[in-house]
């Protein structure tokens, strides 16, 4: 019985930035475990790619290109899953909408990078997860796992990053903070509909940052180590799973520890 709950037999789930750098071990650990997933990418190339793969392999899944900025895009991105498969039992958004200016340390204090960003992030997964949630809202059921940061929790670290040339974007932790309590929010509006909607909030991952960073952070975090992408599947599969059946509005850090100094 236990075992079963986390099998995701005939899933049908969204995941948008679904062939990024942890999208893409997303997507294979949940058709692993028997889901049937919508690559939603917009990166087309990226994409294709990843649904090549995962077919070669004898996983179920399908690429469809999304901006989860456009409401358009959403809109024709739903509209595919209804008509191929009549519903969506979950919902995971790891798209992560940027301009290519937003980290540059000189645009601390300009108002219209923020404003951009903030609009095209935060306001991506307010379009994905308000349609999403008023389709679950009418199946009676569906889970929504909407990706925070440990820097939606906890205020930014600024002594990580002395000596490289890092830093954390201004409107990076606000946005993330937006999105916590947005997720919130649609638990608590749509939870008498059966519908979840929880978070996970990564730490640190590992994409060959400089040494001086990975050696400042590993000492602030008590597993002593940046994570992996693979670290997040397992995370995901859960909140997906009915083994999560009567987890929501919550907030899992997947960090190793860093958010309890």
């Amino acid at each position: 019985m236990w075992p079963d709950l986390f099998k995701l037999d005939n899933k049908i789930i969204v995941v948008t930035g679904g062939a990024g750098l942890i999208g893409s071990k997303v997507v294979k650990g949940l058709t692993e475990a028997g889901g049937k997933v919508i690559i939603s990418e917009i990166n087309e190339h990226y994409g294709k790619k990843l649904e090549c793969e995962c077919k070669s392999n004898k996983l179920d899944a399908i690429f469809k290109k999304v901006d989860i900025t456009k409401e358009e895009s959403v809109d024709s991105l739903i509209e595919f899953c209804m008509e191929k498969f009549k519903r969506i039992d979950a919902w995971v958004n790891m798209a992560y909408p940027y301009t290519k200016d937003w980290d540059k340390k000189e645009n601390l204090t300009n108002y219209s990078i923020w404003r951009k960003n903030v609009d095209m992030h935060l306001g991506g997964y307010y379009i994905t997860s308000i349609k999403v949630a008023e389709i679950m809202k009418k199946q009676h059921y569906g889970s929504i796992v909407n990706f925070s940061s440990i820097y939606g929790v906890n205020a930014p670290d600024f002594s990580i990053y002395e000596g490289t040339e890092m830093t954390t974007p201004i409107p990076y932790p606000a946005i993330k903070g937006g999105i916590n309590m947005l997720t919130k929010y649609i638990a608590t509006y749509y939870g008498k509909y059966n519908v979840r909607a929880n978070l996970i909030a990564p730490g640190g991952i590992f994409d060959n940052q400089p040494q001086l960073f990975v050696e400042k952070y590993i000492k602030k975090v008590p597993l002593n180590r940046m994570g992996k992408v693979e670290d997040i599947v397992g995370p995901v599969i859960f909140l997906v799973s009915d083994a999560a059946s009567y987890i929501t509005g919550h907030i899992l850090m997947v960090d190793g520890g860093w958010s309890t100094w």
